[in-house]
């Protein structure tokens, strides 16, 4: 099927540019708004009849000729219809459309992935301070950052993942002296407890395991505490360390893993921050005020410019993410998606113009960010209230706990990152049809479970005869089938790994509805071998899908 689409693809092509030069360019199928008009739609007609000075239909009649004559059409096409002011509705035969049954047993786990291109990716994604429990909120971000990364491996880049986050700040401060308080025996509600101390039960925790002179060891570094009360500076590197372990296993609960942990402070320890501000004063980007060092962002399209350093001499907080940029450039990534809050939104102008003004070779636009919102948690119909300084908020290792790393999965990535979202608990435990992580994977299972009762060799059906689907419910299965391809590159293009939910619940449904409406098991050998083919292209296609999700495909349930 995608070979034959192609082959079409280029017989369209062919005739555009004979019909106006440089209309080849613009050769594409659309996929028509109503099933019953065909398999694929063009629209290039109505686009060339303008500068062709001619009706458009009568340039989709003239098109429609051509294209009947290409052999590609002749072999692969039953009808071409013209409708409306010049819409071409393609219409393939059966046996082109059962093609792709073929491609995707042939392909298996390959299927729908395209060559390596060349190209390298980072995704930042989490990049979560080691001051807590990593919350939904950074769930939803390492749901989001794992798809993406997993997608682009479908289009063929080289991805890498990247968590990036300071261990010197004031949080780290923050957190550094809460613990020392909590060691010397200092509690929250007492009188010398600061208001902005870290108030969790996590804090009492890493004080007692420092006391006890215990080593932590997190994916990124390891520290044995001394069990001195008095050592903050001790106390600091065991708290990070210990928190860094805390998010290792909350990460290692939802099957995410990072290629590299990179440090803000080594930012400044490297030289790479000085070296990124004296390079934009180097450049004629900034200029002096009030005692402070401004960054002209309104040379960029940024409503204002902005501080870079503060009167005090300390740099405001996108300065770094500039210069961890130029790094992320020098270190070959010609592609960068960050993955973040909605609360970062104010730093993409800031961080764009200081890499155009920086003058690097970077290009505008560059790196690509992702903005989600925090998630809402609902279980037994009353919001569980999040408030990470209180220490009363919900974990993403709460939520697996409670559901399944599957269920957060593909609950947190069934919406658009910028849309707010809902974790129903009650409903990611049940299984029915309406909780659609369990409706998504049954249809996996049920199939596993037709092909186990049939109990004969899947790689037998790859070369099965498949004339006998060209039924009406096996035609729409496999046109599902043959989008997958088609939409994996459209949601990578659109860092929508939503898209990805919504396709697997459709062939899920398309699978389902065939189950319902043609007997898989079937006396007629020839029969029972083409629906066989055609039910294990499916769960072959429905693991694919699943597996960019992070999410399994159970053979039971």
């Amino acid at each position: 099927m995608l070979q034959i689409q192609q082959d079409l693809l280029a017989a369209l092509r062919d005739e555009l540019e004979k019909l106006s030069p440089g209309a080849g360019e613009k050769a594409a199928f659309e996929s028509p708004k109503v099933a019953a008009h065909g398999d694929f739609a063009v629209t290039a007609a109505m686009q060339l009849a303008k500068p062709l000075r001619l009706n458009p239909r009568a340039v989709g009649e003239q098109l429609r000729a051509a294209l009947l004559a290409q052999p590609a059409f002749e072999r692969w096409v039953e009808a071409i219809e013209i409708a409306g002011p010049g819409f071409i509705n393609i219409r393939l035969k059966p046996e082109a459309k059962q093609q792709v049954v073929h491609e995707v047993l042939g392909a298996g786990e390959r299927f729908g992935v395209q060559p390596g291109n060349g190209q390298r990716l980072m995704v930042e994604f989490v990049s979560a301070n080691p001051t807590g429990p990593l919350h939904v909120g950074h769930g939803r971000q390492a749901a989001l950052g794992d798809a993406i990364c997993n997608l682009y491996q479908t289009q063929g880049w080289d991805v890498h993942r990247e968590f990036y986050y300071n261990d010197a700040g004031v949080q780290i401060n923050t957190l550094a002296t809460s613990t020392q308080l909590r060691a010397q025996g200092v509690k929250p509600g007492d009188a010398n407890w600061p208001e902005a101390a870290y108030n969790g039960d996590y804090i009492q925790d890493i004080a007692n395991d420092f006391l006890a002179k215990k080593t932590v060891k997190a994916d990124d570094r390891e520290f044995t505490a001394s069990g001195d009360a008095n050592d903050l500076d001790g106390i600091r590197q065991f708290a990070v360390a210990y928190l860094r372990h805390e998010q290792d296993l909350d990460l290692q609960a939802f099957a995410v893993r990072f290629d590299h942990y990179y440090l803000e402070s080594s930012l400044y320890t490297s030289g790479r921050v000085e070296a990124a501000v004296n390079r934009l004063i180097a450049n004629g980007k900034t200029y002096e005020q009030d005692g402070a060092l401004w960054l002209r962002t309104t040379d960029y399209g940024d409503d204002k410019d902005r501080v870079m350093r503060k009167s005090d001499g300390s740099y405001t907080y996108f300065v770094p993410d500039v210069a961890y940029h130029i790094a992320k450039w020098e270190r070959g990534f010609s592609k960068v998606i960050n993955i973040q809050g909605t609360d970062h939104h104010g730093t993409i102008a800031r961080v764009r113009a200081g890499l155009q003004a920086a003058d690097v070779g970077i290009p505008a636009g560059y790196p690509d960010y992702v903005l989600h919102t925090m998630v809402r948690v609902v279980r037994g119909g009353q919001e569980v209230k999040i408030s990470k300084r209180a220490g009363s908020y919900v974990t993403l290792r709460d939520l697996i706990e409670w559901t399944s790393k599957d269920a957060v999965r593909f609950f947190l990535l069934s919406r658009k990152p910028d849309t707010e979202y809902t974790f129903d608990v009650d409903l990611a435990v049940q299984q029915n049809n309406d909780n659609p992580v369990y409706y998504v994977q049954y249809a996996h299972a049920r199939i596993c479970s037709v092909l186990a009762g049939w109990g004969g060799d899947v790689a037998t059906l790859a070369g099965a005869n498949l004339s006998a689907l060209d039924t009406p419910a096996a035609q729409a299965l496999m046109r599902q089938i043959a989008r997958y391809p088609e939409m994996l590159t459209a949601a990578a293009r659109d860092f929508a790994p939503h898209d990805v939910t919504f396709y697997l619940r459709e062939l899920a449904a398309s699978y389902h509805s065939y189950y319902d409406a043609e007997r898989i098991l079937v006396d007629d050998e020839a029969v029972k071998r083409a629906r066989l083919a055609l039910v294990a292209a499916t769960r072959q296609v429905l693991h694919n899908g699943l597996a960019v999700l992070g999410v399994s495909a159970p053979q039971k349930m």
